[in-house]
């Protein structure tokens, strides 16, 4: 009877430990990012200005950027994340020359899927990831004739695809730098026409996507 007490006790503080020690292993990650974008836009039909020049391209400019990201790990390697990105931007519209219209901000939100390589203990763990969901280009305010003007927004659907790595000097306390690509479709373009026997005909068309590539680093804590 002692023995299976002692036993049952001794499995019981096992079954204890077990979970403590599963408490204790990070399964929320919160990251705060800043650096750099470098962007591209679209280019449409041509547009002449008399004295000022020839335009058939509209994009936003290169410029600082920050973000959030929430993550979960659902296996000690593959985390889920929410993404948060703004860009703090100018429109411009080029061609002959590039012209700045006025300030706009690009902002991204991104459902994030991410491997992160090695153990979940390691102080040096490579990641990749890839998501989707929908940049937004915000209200863009300028001055035409001497007045005042302004362009509401726009939101498109858009992927994001990266790379990284993660530093932690502390258990709960890490350094996060990563690359980002983000393409956000804008619109497409008739190419001309494709005929099969079977099929028919159709119009082909030519995606337009404008382009932000992204180079971010910043802190994160884990619990």
């Amino acid at each position: 009877m002692r023995l299976n007490r002692r036993v049952a006790t001794f499995v019981a503080m096992a079954v204890l430990a077990a979970g403590v020690a599963s408490a204790q292993d990070p399964r929320v990650e919160i990251s705060g990012l800043a650096g750099w974008t470098f962007s591209d836009g679209v280019t449409g039909a041509a547009v002449t200005v008399p004295g000022v020049g020839t335009f058939n391209g509209i994009e936003p400019k290169d410029s600082f950027s920050w973000g959030l990201t929430l993550g979960f790990f659902v296996t000690p390697n593959v985390q889920v994340e929410f993404l948060y990105d703004q860009q703090k931007s100018q429109f411009a519209v080029t061609g002959t020359s590039a012209i700045d219209i006025g300030d706009v901000n690009v902002s991204n939100y991104h459902g994030v899927l991410a491997y992160n390589f090695g153990e979940s203990d390691a102080q040096v763990r490579p990641f990749v990831f890839g998501g989707l969901g929908a940049t937004r280009y915000g209200t863009l305010g300028f001055t035409a004739g001497g007045q005042d003007r302004e362009i509401g927004g726009e939101t498109q659907f858009s992927t994001t695809w990266g790379a990284g790595l993660k530093l932690y000097p502390g258990e709960s306390f890490g350094i996060r730098l990563q690359g980002r690509w983000t393409p956000t479709y804008i619109k497409s373009d008739a190419e001309g026409w494709w005929c099969d026997p079977y099929w028919g005909c159709y119009v082909l068309s030519d995606a337009q996507y404008s382009n932000q590539w992204e180079l971010t680093g910043g802190i994160s804590l884990r619990f």
